[in-house]
């Protein structure tokens, strides 16, 4: 079962490894990423995150999408976490069991704007984003569980 996808492009650090994992009841965080899987710096650094007592997978994009599919998620409490809306809106697209996506930082780039603290997006972000919301995902910009959720829909 689906608890929650996170956007943040840190990954996992504290505040999601910990904050997070424990206020959703997560016991399985699967990391969703092109990158990391083959890059051993990165997949270390979120080893180390990676809280006591929940089971870590990191895969690429399409084999996370297999995964899911395949229904060996369906045991966990699962926690998906990927580092782009694009990688979000390629889940949502081919699983529509994900339900609701939380924007936790995305770094600002050239073009981009600010929609919430930590969140920026360019115009093609902001176009997908839409795109989640008509398919009635809810989409929301929070940084950890204490703070009060924004709406996508109040700042696009």
């Amino acid at each position: 079962m689906i608890l929650l996808t996170r956007v943040d492009h840190r990954l996992l650090h504290g505040q999601v490894a910990f904050s997070w994992t424990q206020t959703i009841g997560a016991d399985c965080i699967l990391i969703a990423n092109n990158d990391v899987p083959t890059n051993e710096i990165r997949k270390t650094t979120i080893k180390l995150a990676k809280p006591q007592g929940v089971k870590l997978v990191i895969k690429n994009i399409e084999d996370s999408i297999a995964a899911l599919k395949s229904g060996v998620t369906d045991k966990y409490k699962l926690f998906i976490v990927v580092e782009s809306i694009a990688d979000a809106y390629k889940l949502a697209e081919a699983y529509p069991e994900i339900k609701r996506i939380n924007l936790g930082g995305i770094k600002a780039k050239e073009g981009s704007r600010s929609i919430g603290k930590s969140v920026n997006v360019v115009p093609e972000e902001e176009e997908l984003l839409k795109q989640l919301v008509e398919k009635g995902i809810e989409i929301d910009i929070q940084q950890v569980p204490s703070e009060k959720k924004v709406k996508v829909t109040e700042v696009l």
